[in-house]
């Protein structure tokens, strides 16, 4: 299962970027809507919805708000 902040790839595309919506429909199809990190020509590219069997989970991003443990402060 896809989730918010994971970053993800398209498998027919190549697309890539981080999960930043989720829809359940009534008939069971979840689709997620994927925003790139990459800029095109200076601006954003525009988020996608994607059927989640499509989607591989590259690696998890980590969303902000609260953390278990203070972030360390590097010299």
């Amino acid at each position: 299962m896809v989730k918010l902040g994971d970053k993800v790839k398209d498998q027919i595309t190549g697309y890539e970027g981080i999960v930043i919506a989720r829809a359940e429909y009534l008939n069971g199809c979840i689709s997620i809507r994927v925003q790139a990190r990459n800029l095109k020509n200076g601006l954003p590219i525009e988020a996608v919805w994607f059927d989640e069997q499509r989607l591989t989970d590259k690696s998890e991003a980590k969303a902000g708000g609260p953390q278990c443990y203070p972030p360390e402060i590097h010299p």
